[in-house]
């Protein structure tokens, strides 16, 4: 079973995205690397919820939003490692329309659960399988790392939303201190 690896403050930043969106979803691009037992998810670009229409039970990420993301692990030296995104008044498991909608083979996607406005649950699954047939969600083991010091400004890109949670640098990225914590 592949493994998931991220800080404590990247871990809090995700839930905090997740209860502010609430009742709509949330959802984001995790940045990271692929080592042998699975992903190192160094940071997550929270993303607009670019759907207009039943954004309470589903997502879109707009194609502008994976240029940036694109563009910001390459900056990093880092790779897409997956998305992640919210079920408000929902269980932190994949859905069939979360399969369907999932493109990105050897990725992870991170669901976290969110009821009346509290995030309650976190889990990741590797979309494994080479064709859209035979495609289908492993579940992942999601470990997380040591809290890392302070960080400062997280904001949402697009959403205007603004996270308790302080970081530093690019305002577009929330950045884990996880590799500090190995």
């Amino acid at each position: 079973m592949s493994t998931l690896r991220i800080s404590a403050n990247l871990h809090a930043a995700l839930l905090a995205h997740a209860e502010q969106t609430y009742p709509h979803e949330c959802c984001g691009i995790l940045l990271g690397s692929l080592g042998p037992s699975g992903w190192q998810v160094e940071s997550a670009l929270p993303a607009a919820n670019a759907r207009s229409s039943a954004a309470h039970n589903r997502y879109t990420i707009a194609p502008p939003e994976l240029v940036r993301a694109q563009r910001e692990a390459r900056r990093l030296g880092l790779d897409i490692a997956g998305f992640y995104h919210s079920h408000p008044d929902q269980s932190a498991q994949w859905s069939s329309t979360d399969l369907d909608q999932a493109h990105w083979p050897g990725c992870v996607y991170l669901i976290v659960a969110v009821a009346q406005g509290r995030a309650t649950g976190m889990n990741s699954y590797l979309l494994s399988g080479s064709s859209p047939a035979g495609k289908r969600f492993e579940a992942v083991i999601l470990e997380l790392g040591e809290l890392a010091p302070p960080l400062s400004g997280i904001q949402t890109h697009g959403s205007g939303i603004q996270s308790q949670t302080e970081t530093s640098g690019n305002s577009l990225r929330i950045p884990s201190s996880a590799s500090q914590g190995r």
